[in-house]
């Protein structure tokens, strides 16, 4: 237990890796660090205050910092089961404060939807020395079956040049939000927009994977420091993959996120109408996981074990 600008948090680590969870923040991931070479992963607030968002606010208002989970949606958008009720932005459970329990090596960390019935949970243990397993279930608790969508938003702190990893099987990607220089609906090679600069530039992008990943992993490499990171997924749970890079558009520093998710893509009703959306019966639940691989050095040891 300790405190974080303010904030009750909670410390999980081992000799390799040191993670910092805020639960009042949405249960916030607000560091992950690789303690052989001290490099920090995400993206503090700087400048910008931590304070405890207000339900229903949009995303851009606040810190905009650190590893937050959306869920039902990503943009807002009319819930299905009631076209009268809206879902807030980036989701409901990243403004709420969660509940948190320690059970030995493991953070267990849950909320209730303030809007539907539903109990979301997720637990943070380490799986390996350099691996962190993040478990999550979701109970839907009401007589009708729920639709969602979910994907991570790690604002991931990119301090020198960084080529984002994607399997060579993964050689196009579509760009679903152009920013300056792209086009919507425009599919690119990833060779040739796949390395990041810590320049900020203003620009912002954002990248799906066209139909189900046929590999489960993606990941960054720091050019110069040959620190990288490794995110897999069960890709029979979390099909899809869309990566964001801001260059200063919405953060005040360059940031990329690499977002497994479920659902095709960003607003549930899009997802719903597309057939992509997870559907959780009444009174059950579902339940999925990420791994982080964190290291330095040849990044191909860890993706050849996956």
């Amino acid at each position: 237990m300790g405190s974080y600008k303010g904030f009750l948090s909670v410390t999980i680590e081992n000799e390799q890796i040191r993670m910092v969870i805020v639960p009042s923040l949405g249960a916030k991931l607000v560091s992950l660090v690789y303690k052989p070479s001290g490099k920090e992963w995400l993206i503090d607030s700087g400048e910008r205050p931590l304070r405890q968002p207000e339900y229903g606010s949009s995303f851009g208002e606040w810190d905009m910092s650190g590893w937050d989970e959306c869920f039902p949606t990503i943009n807002t958008c009319p819930w299905e089961m009631d076209k009268s009720m809206n879902l807030p932005d980036h989701g409901e459970i990243w403004s709420l404060p969660w509940t948190y329990r320690i059970e030995e090596n493991e953070v267990i960390c849950s909320v209730e939807s303030q809007l539907l019935s539903y109990q979301f949970t997720r637990s943070i243990s380490f799986y390996s020395g350099n691996k962190v397993r993040m478990n999550y279930r979701v109970v839907n608790k009401s007589d009708q079956p729920m639709p969602f969508l979910w994907v991570p938003h790690p604002q991931l702190a990119v301090t020198e040049p960084t080529r984002i990893l994607l399997p060579e099987s993964m050689s196009e990607m579509l760009c679903v939000y152009e920013g300056h220089r792209l086009k919507n609906g425009e599919t690119y090679a990833w060779d040739d927009i796949s390395f990041i600069y810590p320049k900020v530039t203003g620009d912002g992008r954002k990248f799906y994977y066209e139909g189900q990943v046929p590999v489960r992993w993606s990941g960054l490499y720091g050019q110069d420091s040959e620190n990288f990171l490794i995110v897999s997924v069960p890709k029979e749970k979390v099909p899809y993959l869309g990566v964001w890079i801001d260059e200063g558009m919405f953060n005040d520093r360059v940031t990329c996120a690499l977002e497994p998710s479920i659902g095709y893509y960003d607003s549930l009703d899009m997802a719903v109408s597309n057939g992509t959306a997870q559907t959780i019966p009444a009174h059950d639940s579902f339940e999925w996981y990420v791994d982080i691989d964190l290291g330095a050095g040849d990044w191909h040891d860890v993706i050849d074990k996956l």
